[in-house]
């Protein structure tokens, strides 16, 4: 199903035999091909205006991603700033809290397994955004939490001295070195992290000092309305066929969260005459990095248990591969590997050529690297 099937059919192409040299003789196959391709991208933008103006009284030609889209949909339809105010952090406050956004945990623990099960988390951070308690109104600076205070009753972003105990095999909390590059150490390290995430950490056997940070009230999440309504949209374009919409209403549904934690430093592009330079940097006033803070350490909490396991043997933000299986009350989406026992998981555009032979020499020599010609006609 498509949202303009009145427009007819895109066409077909095999965009690899389409070389410059055929350009003339191929002219008129190909310029159909355009003009069709046009209309029908035409045709959607029209239609998709269309749909969002009556749902959501939104004129997606003022808004410039789906992103955006879903932050305006949940300010005009969802957002009361009566009972859960929405600071939008200085630049200092933006700074100390995004420290504590770390990146997915990407881990292979066992590079090579038979017969392994493989699952992943149906949408693992809109179920975290409408159901944990998130950060309210203008944050609170402390500067020296010194002194003995307890954790559990403090709510933000927290400053602390860390101690992982060498006996937890699988480090749970994140470290960001010099480099740039994410480590889950054990030993003695400070760290900006969500208050929630040290508080499971200390479940771990973890010590924690707080020693300064930003706190805020703790309040139901905002969110709750949006995901649920947006998850039962697409559950209605599921069950009449309706692929093209539900497939919007699954990226409005995962792009909220990362709109609110955009870098505030953007780039704006402009065209200028030799007189005006370089493009100018400008700050992103519309951002709330500590939301997408709370998001990923919360659903870090949510993984660690399968993880953590002694036969987990990958993990990627929301998936694992397990040696043996979940018992079947956990399981949403299961996908078990049975015409090729060999798992690779590989990307980029030389991944057609990365075979379990491949993966195997690469594993048995970690130098190992073979040079392979792409061509890319345009």
């Amino acid at each position: 199903m498509t949202l303009c099937p009145e427009l007819g059919v895109k066409g077909y192409i095999d965009h690899k035999d389409v070389v410059v040299s055929d350009l003339e003789d191929r002219r008129e196959e190909l310029i159909s091909y355009l003009r069709q391709d046009i209309l029908i991208l035409g045709g959607v933008f029209l239609k998709s205006q269309e749909i969002n103006w009556a749902k959501y009284k939104i004129d997606i030609v003022r808004t410039m991603t789906l992103s955006g889209l879903s932050l305006k949909i949940f300010r005009k339809k969802y957002f009361d700033d009566t009972s859960f105010h929405i600071s939008i952090p200085t630049r200092n406050q933006d700074t100390f809290i995004r420290r504590g956004y770390y990146g997915g945990h990407v881990d292979v623990y066992k590079p090579v397994g038979l017969d392994l099960d493989y699952y992943d988390v149906n949408s693992l951070y809109p179920f975290v955004m409408k159901s944990y308690p998130m950060p309210s109104g203008v944050p609170v600076w402390v500067n020296n939490l010194s002194g003995g205070v307890d954790l559990d009753t403090l709510f933000g972003f927290i400053e602390a001295y860390v101690v992982c105990p060498s006996s937890i095999e699988r480090p749970f909390l994140p470290f960001k070195e010099k480099s740039g590059t994410l480590i889950f150490p054990t030993g003695k390290f400070i760290g900006v992290y969500y208050s929630e995430e040290f508080k499971f950490a200390r479940t771990l056997g973890y010590e924690i000092i707080p020693l300064r940070g930003y706190f805020f009230e703790k309040k139901k999440s905002p969110f709750e309305g949006v995901i649920n309504d947006l998850h039962s949209s697409r559950l209605e374009a599921k069950k009449r066929a309706d692929a093209p919409m539900s497939w919007i209403y699954k990226i409005l549904i995962h792009s909220l969260y990362g709109r609110l934690g955009i870098n505030p430093e953007s780039i704006i592009t402009e065209i200028c005459n030799q007189k005006h330079g370089r493009p100018r940097v400008e700050s992103t006033p519309d951002v709330r990095c500590s939301y997408s803070c709370c998001y990923k350490s919360l659903c870090s909490d949510i993984h660690y248990p399968y993880i953590s396991r002694p036969d987990c043997y990958y993990t990627d933000t929301d998936s694992i591969i397990l040696g043996s299986p979940l018992p079947e009350d956990l399981i949403s989406t299961t996908e078990l590997v049975s015409d090729d026992t060999r798992i690779v998981k590989h990307k980029g555009p030389a991944k057609d050529f990365v075979t379990p032979e491949f993966f195997e020499q690469l594993l048995a020599d970690p130098s190992f690297s073979k040079e392979i010609a792409h061509q890319a006609n345009f």
